[in-house]
């Protein structure tokens, strides 16, 4: 078969099964298969698949129609214009969690500032933030071995310096930091099923769900991140749909609230506060 009668099977394969996007998934895992770019499959779409590519390609056309992501399957995703490893160890990192990032990066931190990464799974915020602010300390923080060995991955492929520490949240550390940022698990696990299958399935639950409806974690790492932030620190998270109202009133007197990044839906994504100097 040639490359385009071996995609156009393959597409069809992946419509019968209702799997979403199954013309980019086709094109990503056959040009995965064979290590070209998916231009590739369209300036030579007349060339024959070999019976190992073939081979290659039906078992991820299998994985993709059993659920699993298709990044995966290729073992990686791009994120803040960067591709990073990804297993089923650690999250898919996902555009809404680029907020973070940016909240940080429009605080300008100064040269030598610390800044901690909690719960970094594939350390796509802590590495990106330590390629985007070269002067920075970035430590990045886990509690599962296995998402730290992803991570510390990642910044060795991306040449980024960070620090890199095994702990339940910020429970591992003395501080002071300038920055605390998280991506924490922020979903009910009475909501488990209206999450996609191929999410709830595949996806680490260790990263995805938290008791309390979602809250559990921003219950201890607000006060945790007040104890260990320095005065006229920062504190930015990434929040669930729904939550803003309820993780901002975890926040006392000893912070400012800064105002909500929103994604492109109007959702509120990413909180912000600081944590005041001296009362003030």
């Amino acid at each position: 078969m040639t490359l385009r009668e071996t995609l156009r099977a393959a597409i069809q394969r992946l419509d019968h099964h209702r799997v979403a996007n199954a013309r980019l998934s086709a094109e990503t895992l056959l040009a995965h298969c064979l290590g070209v770019d998916r231009t590739y499959l369209y300036t030579h779409d007349e060339r024959a698949i070999t019976p190992e590519e073939s081979q290659r390609f039906e078992d991820a056309i299998y994985d993709r129609i059993s659920g699993v992501p298709v990044q995966y399957i290729v073992g990686r995703q791009e994120f803040y214009g960067r591709y990073f490893t990804v297993n089923p160890s650690v999250l898919i990192p996902r555009p809404e969690t680029e907020y973070a990032v940016e909240a940080v990066l429009a605080l300008q931190p100064a040269p030598g500032s610390a800044i901690m990464d909690v719960g970094t799974g594939s350390g796509c915020i802590g590495v990106t933030l330590a390629l985007e602010l070269p002067e920075t300390r970035v430590t990045v923080a886990d509690i599962s071995f296995e998402a730290l060995g992803v991570a510390r991955t990642n910044a060795a492929n991306l040449g980024a310096n960070v620090g890199v520490v095994c702990m339940d949240l910020l429970e591992g550390v003395a501080g002071p930091f300038d920055f605390i940022v998280s991506n924490p698990p922020y979903v009910s696990p009475k909501d488990a099923s209206r999450l996609q299958h191929e999410v709830r399935e595949h996806e680490p639950h260790v990263a995805l769900f938290a008791q309390d409806d979602g809250f559990a974690m921003f219950r201890r790492l607000i006060p945790s991140a007040e104890h260990l932030l320095k005065p006229g620190g920062y504190f930015i998270a990434e929040i669930g749909f729904g939550m803003e109202e309820q993780v901002l009133g975890f926040f006392g007197l000893s912070w400012q609230k800064l105002p909500t990044r929103a994604d492109l839906q109007g959702i509120p994504r990413t909180i912000s506060a600081r944590k005041r100097k001296h009362g003030k």
